[in-house]
């Protein structure tokens, strides 16, 4: 066996060991038994209709939603200064301000979050809510947007701004018309990636949110009951299934910016 045949043995056993659990989610999410367990008895759709029928769930549901659209779009408008800023101008300590803004990816998010909560709580003596919560998904959303987004500035021209300015455009109005265009799929996929953390964060969330949960909160206290198994698969489906295809969006983005570009495909989300 060569090395080649040896590497897609272990991609394989990888992929199968990464993504089988995922697979029995809608198996048993279209299981007409309660309980977890094989053989299958029948095939059902009960537990989809179920969700339709969950007051508590439409409320978890609307507080993700309305958590992760707005900090996609906080993470995202920073993003883009921090990008900007990280491309475009040097100046003192630019290194570890921006080392510093992307600390949070590899701190565990259990020292984020009661980080934030002490802060929160004794420090601001603020109440828990979705805003906490929105405040604290954008720290952690952030680097990651910036991540994006800095190659996106960094692969630019500098001369398309300096000829938008030299026809008698202001910095501001260079950047309007000519390279927030052309960072613009960028952006897309740096708003759908941050959506993506924020709605299927918990740790954070489940520390800093009110009395009001987030979805991953409400699905783990879910799990306390064991005929509510069936729905948690059908409810995991649904959310699989929206997040695959929010990545496969957000990469045909990546891959617009990069060949907008024109320059080498290097790897991305998938």
């Amino acid at each position: 066996m060569n090395k080649w045949s040896g590497l897609r043995v272990y991609a394989l056993i990888y992929l199968a060991f990464l993504y089988a659990p995922i697979l029995l989610l809608p198996l048993f999410a279209f299981n007409d038994a309660a309980i977890i367990a094989f053989p299958l008895t029948g095939f059902s759709t009960r537990w989809f209709e179920q969700l339709w029928t969950t007051q508590a769930l439409h409320q978890a549901l609307r507080n993700s939603l309305f958590i992760a659209t707005i900090t996609s779009i906080l993470a995202t408008l920073l993003g883009v200064c921090a990008a900007r800023a990280g491309t475009l101008a040097n100046f003192p300590g630019k290194r570890g301000f921006l080392g510093f803004v992307m600390l949070p990816l590899v701190l565990p998010e259990i020292v984020i979050a009661v980080a934030l909560l002490v802060v929160v709580r004794q420090v601001l003596d603020l109440d828990l809510s979705n805003w906490t919560v929105i405040a604290a998904h954008t720290v952690i959303c952030i680097p990651f947007s910036i991540a994006i987004l800095n190659g996106a500035f960094q692969n630019l021209d500098s001369s398309f701004e300096e000829a938008a300015m030299d026809l008698g455009e202001t910095r501001w109005g260079a950047f309007r018309l000519v390279i927030l265009p052309l960072v613009f799929p960028g952006i897309i996929s740096s708003l759908l990636i941050c959506f993506i953390i924020s709605l299927d964060d918990f740790v954070i969330a489940q520390f800093l949110t009110g009395a009001n949960p987030t979805m991953p909160v409400y699905i783990y206290g879910l799990t306390r009951f064991v005929d509510a198994l069936p729905l948690i698969m059908a409810l995991g489906t649904i959310l699989v299934t929206i997040s695959i295809a929010l990545l496969i969006v957000a990469e045909y983005f990546r891959r617009r910016g990069v060949a907008r570009a024109g320059l080498k495909d290097t790897g991305g989300f998938l």
